[in-house]
């Protein structure tokens, strides 16, 4: 997921996850656990739009290795290299469910994390207010399009090391964790869309350059 504009919403907190229903800490230490992960890897090309990789479900993380280890760090120096907010690894080509997130919410807290094997946690009636934002994405560069979702978004899976975790999410950041999610079942934003807005968010792509190398479609 790529930078695009904000609204102000209400942020609600983390804490550490003793039990099912917490939540695990992503804001503490996002400088140094960042740079760290960055520092090791190396960024790898964007894969767009059109590419088989990013239309179809993801193979499942069994094995957090020292592979795995390496791939998140490739994640982070990419991310941080096309400038964005979330990548999932099917936008550097590799078919495993994991993305990584270096996200501010609406109340400007930075959240740094990795999510393995996410599910999203439905939402009760009662909490699904709609936040009709723009949204643009790595894998479909130069483009933005309002696209309406949840301010509020849980998601369920596990970190590096195989251990189980919950990431709660608002306003833009809950945005960015239903936007990677998607990418790892298959979907772009853009597949959200009206057939008018994604002819037009594509005529955006078509017309632009992107800042950063990506991988041709053949």
């Amino acid at each position: 997921m790529k930078e695009g504009v904000r609204r102000t919403m209400s942020q609600q907190g983390t804490t550490k996850q003793q039990a099912d229903d917490e939540f695990v800490v992503d804001t503490e230490d996002c400088e140094e656990r960042e740079q760290a992960y960055r520092e090791r890897g190396t960024a790898r090309p964007i894969t767009v739009v059109g590419n088989p990789v990013l239309h179809k479900e993801c193979q499942d993380v069994t094995e957090f290795d020292d592979e795995l280890a390496a791939l998140i760090d490739d994640m982070f120096a990419s991310q941080r290299a096309a400038e964005g907010v979330g990548l999932a690894a099917n936008q550097i080509g590799v078919d495993r469910k994991v993305f990584v997130y270096d996200c501010l919410d609406d109340e400007g807290v930075r959240h740094v994390g990795v999510v393995c094997n996410p599910v999203l946690e439905e939402l009760p009636a009662d909490r699904r207010v709609l936040d009709d934002s723009n949204e643009g994405c790595l894998s479909v560069p130069t483009a933005y399009c309002e696209l309406a979702r949840p301010d509020y978004a849980v998601v369920r899976g596990q970190d590096a090391e195989g251990n189980p975790i919950t990431v709660r999410g608002t306003g833009y950041f809950a945005r960015c964790l239903q936007h990677e999610t998607d990418h790892l079942y298959g979907y772009l934003y853009i597949d959200r869309l009206s057939k008018r807005d994604r002819k037009d968010v594509l005529r955006q792509m078509a017309e632009g350059t992107a800042r950063y190398e990506t991988v041709p479609n053949d």
